[in-house]
């Protein structure tokens, strides 16, 4: 029998993106998640975490936490519909239900799931969906997987998207206008208003992915919707318990129909395990202190502001970013890779990313500041940021 290598062909692609300088391999976190963290075995200024108002490792979430875990233990046992419901969920889903100020809410065990699982719920094959093209993965894949007919309009072109509405005026089935709140490769923010407006004009399911502005946008982070006033005119909120909560999960928000109706058919819901009840506790324990800290918000843009214009003021590009989530662009991949590991060597690390994440050409490296860095930190990064530049010819 001649020996055959079935998945060789997974090889030759690793070794093309190593020959290309795309390939990466994960850093190791050794520490809290904190601006300063230890990677690989040293210690460097972390402009790379989701944790932007520094709760990852707040003393009230970890207390929360081993409290809970000594309460209730360290699993559930079971997914939601089985056994696997616990007071603390429900809790959590009363809790944010309250804060987006919405009828409920269903948490899932991701932001990702909690996308693709209730896009893929609540359409079919006869259905249409409206969708921005630079829209997260996970809504591109509960998109695919509804099997609805998918319409992509140009990046914020809100005439686009009224227009493709306009073309679907007498087709059957259920309309979806949907749009991430803030774009997390190039942290600009989504047109929400004027969506809005053309959803209701045509009828259409107005839905937002509200991942990177819950915590950052609104009175004491209530995302995009409370940011433009829009209550009660959107049908659907999607957030994430894993950036500015600083733990880990995902949620909807909408009527009281809608999240039965997830717990019926959403399949990320239906199949998977619920939270260990020490997650469920630190999340509840957040929402706390963004009712009680506002303050951590303010700080959070203070240091956005400073860091844009120190990036601006040095040359670089950082795109159309509006929030937190600060590109700088560089274009080539192969450049943008080699850039992020000279940074690391350099003591901060900003991860470089290209295709298929972001378009061909687009490569950059992302760098999101927090409530928690410094300004000497940010002063420190932003030399590095730039000294490693002028070597490698993105700043002159």
């Amino acid at each position: 029998m001649i020996a055959t290598k079935p998945l060789g062909y997974l090889s030759e692609q690793l070794d093309a993106w190593r020959k290309a300088g795309t390939y990466q391999r994960l850093r190791v976190l050794e520490s809290a998640c904190e601006p300063v963290s230890r990677f690989d075995g040293r210690e460097v200024i972390n402009l790379a975490s989701n944790n932007y108002l520094g709760l990852a490792d707040h003393p009230k979430l970890i207390e929360a936490q081993v409290e809970a875990a000594k309460k209730f233990g360290a699993g559930s046992g079971a997914v939601r519909t089985i056994s696997g419901t616990m007071s603390l969920h429900l809790e959590l889903e009363r809790r944010i239900a309250e804060f987006k100020q919405t009828e409920a809410c269903v948490v899932f065990q991701s932001g990702f799931a909690a996308n693709a699982g209730t896009v893929s719920a609540i359409l079919g094959p006869e259905d249409h969906i409206v969708s921005d093209a630079l829209n997260h993965a996970s809504i591109i894949d509960g998109c695919r997987l509804s099997r609805a007919k998918i319409h992509v309009f140009p990046h914020k072109d809100t005439a686009a998207a009224e227009k493709l509405l306009e073309g679907l005026a007498g087709a059957s089935g259920h309309k979806l206008l949907i749009t991430d709140g803030v774009f997390s490769m190039d942290g600009d923010i989504g047109p929400l208003p004027a969506l809005v407006e053309i959803a209701e004009r045509h009828g259409a399911i107005m839905m937002i992915d509200d991942a990177h502005s819950s915590g950052v946008l609104g009175r004491n982070g209530r995302g995009t919707v409370d940011h433009f006033g829009l209550h009660g005119r959107v049908d659907i909120q999607v957030g994430t318990l894993s950036k500015a909560i600083g733990v880990l999960g995902g949620y909807v928000c909408g009527s009281r129909d809608l999240i039965e109706y997830l717990y019926h058919r959403a399949r990320p819901f239906l199949f998977s395990t619920s939270h260990p009840p020490a997650v469920a506790a630190a999340c509840l324990a957040a929402f706390d202190i963004l009712e009680q800290e506002p303050k951590r918000i303010q700080t959070l843009w203070d240091n956005t502001r400073y860091f844009k214009n120190a990036l601006k003021n040095a040359g670089f590009d950082i795109g159309e970013s509006e929030t937190p989530i600060t590109p700088i662009m560089v274009g080539d991949a192969k450049v943008t890779h080699a850039y992020s590991a000279a940074l690391f060597d350099d003591g901060l690390l900003a991860t470089g990313i290209g295709y298929p994440t972001v378009p061909e050409g687009k490569a950059r490296v992302r760098t999101i500041v927090t409530a928690t860095h410094t300004r000497e930190l940010l002063d420190r990064a932003t030399e590095i940021l730039i000294r490693v530049a002028k070597k490698f010819g993105i700043l002159r």
